[in-house]
């Protein structure tokens, strides 16, 4: 009885102790995916009691206008900044899957990302666009100034929120996992690159001289495109309303904290910082129960199981020859199958699959029957499959997902089968691999799964409680290097080298100037003693 009321007590203690008043929190999101991540954090910070203000353009796709968990602020621009068209994506794909057919593999790389940088530097411009016409607007900075906002919660996708963060002088908080052109560790942290993957080069942390030349390479390429296409369109608005000596990327570093969404159960081991936060898997829920048809579906599965398969929100449905491929091949199994499929119906689809628009990912993933995810290798996808404990199959489509399958790989937990060589026997072999008991798949997952839930804090709380730490102390420098205000000569001691050398070659030279007059006085005394 005195066990059962101390742990009471002590439970009531941390509550109070760990208790925030309301804070008030401009939202700068970015659209996609993204935006659905950070939804789930702003619906958590609402219920806990906090004013929300989000910052949405007027052409936005996925921001609503009107919510019950915080009012927004919409900026009237004429261009829309959202990367994730469908028109678009389907084109890039196209472009990708011809390109990946080349075996030079940083040439072939730039030729199908070609079209997406032209259409990254248009959304940046828009990006920007939106952030002018804020920043002219006296009477709405006015508006901001004076509501007296304790941070600004910004995905640093595009440099507006961290701009506008610093203009109000605010605590800067990022959720994020890729910036502008990188993985966003390349910004904060230290980074190697003779062991941390760069942003497309497709290596593990175990990186023979091809990796690494690799590696390099890719880095390269990133920072062109960050110095030729990104910084370029924000330097004129930070140059007129912040400092004409800074940039869009020291900004970013400058921010008070990195809610990072990664684990790493998934991701490579790394050097980080003491403002990184990590958050991997933070919008992962236990399963709830499924609609009584779905339900009924995955019940007459019998003890073969259900077969998952989703590409993600934001694409309509694969080419027809694509959809072909996958419908003749899961006819082939005896496994049911459940498609989350947009696009017309295939014709081979047999009655072991079912097509759905939309499909409860989570829930499904979650459902003792299920025993396979195929998917295109999207981080909340991987995660909620991680949270479940569901091998994969991974077929990736586009930018990060390369990377992410390379770790899938590398754990163990994922076979992984490039669209450019898929037909109906190498995908209907890959299903058969994983589900096969004698391969190690599920086992590997089962222990990753294990190590993620073998945590003290789930991480949906911890980044609601760092929010919630910067509110309190109005801001975090203590824990954020200023690294980022050096020169990059002083950040390298390329100076420091410079100068040990200097002084090296100036005392050999001292030296071998002494030891050349010396040698001439020496040659004199003897010829004075010949003569």
């Amino acid at each position: 009885m005195f066990l059962h009321c101390t742990l009471i007590i002590t439970g009531l203690l941390w509550t109070q102790t760990s208790f925030t008043s309301a804070g008030k929190i401009l939202v700068y999101p970015v659209e996609g995916s993204r935006w659905l991540n950070m939804n789930m954090i702003l619906r958590e910070l609402h219920k806990r009691g906090h004013d929300l203000t989000v910052v949405r353009s007027s052409m936005s796709l996925q921001i609503p206008e009107h919510a019950p968990h915080y009012r927004s602020l919409t900026i009237q621009v004429s261009q829309s900044s959202d990367m994730d068209k469908p028109d678009l994506m389907s084109s890039l794909i196209k472009n990708i899957i011809e390109s990946r057919k080349s075996k030079w593999s940083l040439f072939s790389y730039i030729a199908g990302y070609q079209q997406l940088y032209t259409f990254i530097e248009q959304s940046n411009r828009a990006s920007a666009e939106m952030l002018r016409t804020i920043l002219e607007d006296q009477t709405l900075v006015k508006h901001l100034q004076n509501s007296k906002f304790d941070l600004i919660l910004t995905h640093p996708l595009y440099g507006s929120g961290v701009i506008l963060g610093s203009y109000l002088g605010l605590p800067v908080v990022l959720n994020t996992r890729w910036i502008m052109n990188r993985e966003a560790h390349f910004a904060v942290a230290p980074s190697p690159l003779s062991y941390i993957p760069t942003f497309g080069s497709e290596v593990s942390d175990k990186m023979t001289f091809t990796d690494r030349l690799k590696n390099v390479l890719h880095y390269a390429f990133g920072q062109y495109v960050f110095h030729m296409i990104t910084r370029p369109v924000y330097q004129g608005i930070i140059s007129e309303f912040i400092d004409s000596n800074t940039d869009v990327l020291s900004l970013m570093q400058g921010a008070d904290l990195w809610l990072m969404r990664v684990d790493f159960v998934f991701e490579f081991p790394r050097p980080t910082m003491p403002n990184v936060v990590y958050i991997g898997g933070f919008q992962c829920r236990p399963s709830s129960p499924l609609p009584d048809e779905l339900e009924m579906f995955m019940q007459s599965s019998g003890e073969h199981g259900v077969i998952v398969m989703s590409f993600g929100t934001r694409l309509k449905g694969l080419e027809h020859d694509l959809s072909e491929i996958f419908a003749s091949a899961f006819a082939r199994l005896p496994q049911k199958v459940v498609w989350r499929h947009a696009g017309p119906k295939p014709s081979t689809v047999r009655n072991n699959t079912l097509l759905l628009d939309w499909i409860p990912q989570n829930d499904l993933l979650g459902h003792p029957k299920t025993k396979l995810f195929i998917t295109h290798g999207g981080t909340n996808g991987i995660y909620e499959a991680i949270h479940h404990g569901v091998p994969m199959l991974a077929i990736p489509l586009m930018l990060d997902q390369f990377d992410n399958t390379v770790r899938l790989k590398a754990k163990g937990i994922a076979e992984v089968l490039e669209l450019a060589d898929l037909n109906v026997h190498t995908l209907t072999e890959s299903v058969k691999n994983v589900l096969d008991e004698n391969q190690p798949y599920k086992e590997n997952m089962r222990k990753i799964s294990s190590l993620y839930h073998d945590t003290p804090i789930k991480p949906m709380d911890s980044a609601i409680f760092w929010l919630e730490f910067v509110m309190r102390h109005k801001g975090a420098a203590h824990l954020r290097t200023e690294s980022y205000k050096m020169p990059w000569f002083a950040y390298y001691n390329v100076d420091i080298v410079a100068f040990i050398l200097s002084v090296f070659m100036i005392s050999f030279l001292i030296f071998a100037l002494s030891c050349k007059r010396l040698f001439k006085a020496l040659q004199g005394k003897r010829k004075v003693k010949q003569q």
